[in-house]
This record gives structure tokens, C-alpha cells and sequence, in this order.
């Protein structure tokens, strides 16, 4: 279902400009109000996930339908000709996400690209660690205002916990003079485990020492705000780091994954394997590798489209995303063979894995161009990793598995 929004401005002219743009550049259902009425009845009838105010309306000459729209927990951007500096700090210090001046054409494109930012925000979650209860809460209003989905803790220690649990959260803000562990140590920490291109952190203090901004900025924060803020230099710096850490990951994603599949290709595989066994070292488990190849690719191919092919290799690429864990690795080698890591797994565990995965291409109903089924099975091999080279592993389950497609189909070996 779309997102709906809801415009309330009296000129009619710019009211319609204003849909056909959000219409056009966005997956939106607009509605239009002239005044605050209209607006009452299309507020009362439909849930919007945004509604584009103007403060000066025929019933409502001063603001009135701002008022409204906030006792009725509407999200909310201000539209205005109004650009008197002291009025605008007055409308600022309610719950609205916006104040947008109405000169030209250009605004009706900033608050285009502000909704956009909007709705991307809903898949972003964001860490709050600040010991004053107060503090923490007015900052979640203001991050859920913008639709983040937020998650607040008291201390650093409690916020280290979280992110182990909470593989989502991609943006960290932390205040800097908490007990126990500070911010700074917190920063500190954190990127010990968490890269930039995975994680972002931002700095919060009102420590007069400039040094400080310094400080965070070494240990690896991507910003450092000085209390107090305006809630506009807060939202503008929040919108920023997340942009910028989006932007980042679509670039790695190009590089990093198939383009078919969107499973991750040989070379991140490689690149990243050696992590997965520090890790696993760390944390004293043991992990599995699982070699996995389509049967009769060969005689597939003579018998197929392209088509087809692509979307076989794709439905076993959705079969083992899915009947895996989130944190393992799954990635794509050839157009038949893929490579899987397990973390902290036995043989036992593997083996049941690779079973359900057999048993999950075998039953699934791939179509021809002809809509007729296709009979697909494959073969793995399951290795789990001891402590020996892990490069010899990888060899060794690779020749395993060409052993296993050799002695017929549907072959499981461990």
C-alpha cells in the first residue's frame, strides 16, 4: 500500500503544482485541502503518513492547523511564506519535522527529496546511549519523528550488548560524559569491531574542551555535535551520516555481490572468509563450509532458455539465504556453485543443514517458459572447519563436492 500524504494550502495554483510533483517523483496517494475543515474530514477518513501544512489558511490565519494536526499525532512539515526569524523559532519548537519557506520552485524539490529521506529513514535504527533518562527520551521523539526506528540504553556497556543482538542498528549516537564507560572509550570500542562502512557514530558533549571534538574524530566518530542544538542541526546531521553510510554500502553492494542473485561474489568471499575465522577463534566455536552445486547444469543449459537458467539460479540463491542464518555467509562462485559458511556449527548441525537445503530445492516448483515443472536437485559437500589451513579447507571441500556430483545427483557428503 502507498504512502499517503496530505497537502493543506489555500492556493489552489501551488496546491496542485505540489501533488503533481510528489505524484510524479514519489509512490505516493496525495490528497488536497483549502482549509482547515476540508482538512479535518480528510484526517478524520484516512491515516497519512505526512501532512504538508500551510500556516495561513482562509479558517486559520495563525497556525491553527498546526495545532490540530499535532493533538492528532500527525507527522508534519510546515509550509510558509512567512520568513519573519522570530515567528519561524516559534513554529521550530513544536513537534513539526520542517519549516520550508514558499519562494519558488525549488522548495517544492527540497521537500520532494525531505520525504523521500523520510521514508528511507524507516529502515534505519538508531542507538541512543545517554545516562539522563530525560535526555534519552527527548532525543528518541525527535529521531522517531523522523521516522527512525530508535532504541535507547543508559551506558556503554549496556550499548556494546545491544549492538551484538541488534545486527540492524547502523548508527550509533552517544553522549560523552556518562559513568563507568564514557563516550569516547564507548567510540573507541566500537570501532574496534564495527567499520565505517558498516557502522556510523556520532558524538554528542557539551564539554567546552575543543579538544574533545579532536579526540572523537581520531577514535572514529563521523560527527560530533556540541550541545546545545537546534533541533534542525540535529535532524540535518542525523539525515547526513545516515545518506552518507547508504551511499557507501550501494557502492560496496555493486561491488561486492552478484548481480543476478544479490548473493555475495567469489571475490568478497575470499576478501572476508579469514574474518569470519578470526572471529570464530574469538569465540572459541567452530564453523562449517558447505560446497553446494546444481546437478546436471550441462544437460540444463541444452535444455533451457536463459531465462529459465536464471531463474533456476536464483531460486536456489532464495533457498539458501533462507534456510540459513543471517549472520552466515552465503555466496555464489560459478552460475552452479555456491559457497556457504556456517558460523558456530558441528558436524551434526551442518549435516541437518544441507539436508534441508536438498530436501528445499527438491521440493520447490521452478517453471519453464512453458510452465512446466522443472526437476532440479543438488549436491553438497559439508566440511567443518578445524584448525588447519583455511585455504586447505576451502580446497578440500571444493574436491569433495566435484567427487559427490561425479558419483551421481542429489549427493550429500560430509
Amino acid at each position: 500500500m502507498n504512502d499517503r500524504i496530505l497537502v493543506v494550502e489555500d492556493n489552489q495554483t501551488l496546491a496542485k503544482l505540489i501533488v503533481k510533483k510528489l505524484q510524479k517523483e514519489l509512490d505516493v496517494e496525495v490528497d488536497i485541502a483549502y482549509r482547515l475543515s476540508e482538512a479535518k474530514l480528510f484526517l478524520k477518513k484516512y491515516d497519512y503518513f505526512l501532512t504538508l501544512l500551510d500556516l495561513n489558511l482562509p479558517d486559520a490565519p495563525n497556525g491553527e492547523v498546526v495545532d490540530y494536526a499535532i493533538v492528532k499525532e500527525q507527522k508534519i512539515i510546515v509550509l510558509t511564506g512567512n520568513a519573519d526569524k522570530e515567528f519561524r523559532k516559534q513554529i521550530i519548537k513544536k513537534k513539526i519535522i520542517d519549516y520550508v519557506l514558499k519562494k519558488d520552485a525549488n522548495d517544492i524539490d527540497y521537500i520532494i527529496a525531505k520525504i523521500s529521506r523520510l521514508q528511507k529513514n524507516r529502515n534505519n535504527t538508531i542507538l541512543v546511549v545517554d545516562d539522563s533518562m530525560v535526555y534519552r527520551k527527548q532525543l528518541q521523539n525527535m529521531l522517531e519523528n523522523l521516522f527512525y526506528n530508535v532504541i535507547t540504553v543508559a551506558h556503554g556497556e549496556e550499548a556494546l550488548a545491544i549492538l551484538d543482538v541488534k545486527p540492524e542498528i547502523n548508527l550509533v549516537v552517544t553522549d560523552y560524559n556518562m559513568p563507568v564507560m564514557d563516550g569516547l572509550e564507548l567510540t573507541s570500542k566500537i570501532r574496534k569491531k564495527y567499520a565505517k562502512t558498516d557502522l556510523s557514530i556520532i558524538a554528542l558533549s557539551s564539554n567546552e574542551n575543543e579538544d574533545i571534538n579532536a579526540l572523537f574524530l581520531k577514535e572514529g566518530a563521523n560527527d560530533y555535535i556540541r550541545k546545545p542544538f537546534s533541533k534542525e542541526e540535529f535532524s540535518c546531521r542525523i539525515d547526513n551520516t545516515i545518506e552518507s553510510l547508504e551511499n557507501i554500502q550501494t557502492l560496496l553492494n555493486h561491488a561486492n555481490r552478484d548481480f543476478l542473485t544479490g548473493l555475495y561474489n567469489r571475490r568478497y568471499f575470499y576478501n572476508y572468509m579469514f574474518l569470519y575465522e578470526k572471529d570464530a577463534l574469538e569465540l572459541d566455536e567452530k564453523f562449517s563450509f558447505l560446497m553446494v552445486g546444481i546437478d546436471n547444469m550441462n544437460i540444463l543449459k541444452n535444455k533451457y532458455s536463459e531465462n529459465t537458467l536464471e531463474k533456476i539460479t536464483i531460486h536456489i540463491s532464495n533457498i539458501l539465504t533462507s534456510t540459513t542464518n543471517y549472520n552466515d555467509l552465503v555466496s555464489i562462485f560459478t552460475n552452479d556453485e555456491f559457497c556457504l559458511i556456517l558460523k558456530n556449527t558441528n558436524d551434526e548441525t551442518s549435516f541437518k543443514v544441507a539436508q534441508r537445503l536438498q530436501n528445499e530445492v527438491q521440493n520447490a516448483t521452478i517453471l519453464d517458459d512453458e510452465s512446466q515443472i522443472i526437476d532440479i536437485t543438488i549436491s553438497v559437500a559439508v566440511l567443518v572447519h578445524q584448525n588447519d589451513n583455511i585455504e586447505e579447507t576451502l580446497d578440500q571441500v571444493d574436491m569433495m563436492l566435484y567427487k559427490a556430483k561425479e558419483a551421481g545427483s542429489n549427493q550429500l557428503v560430509y
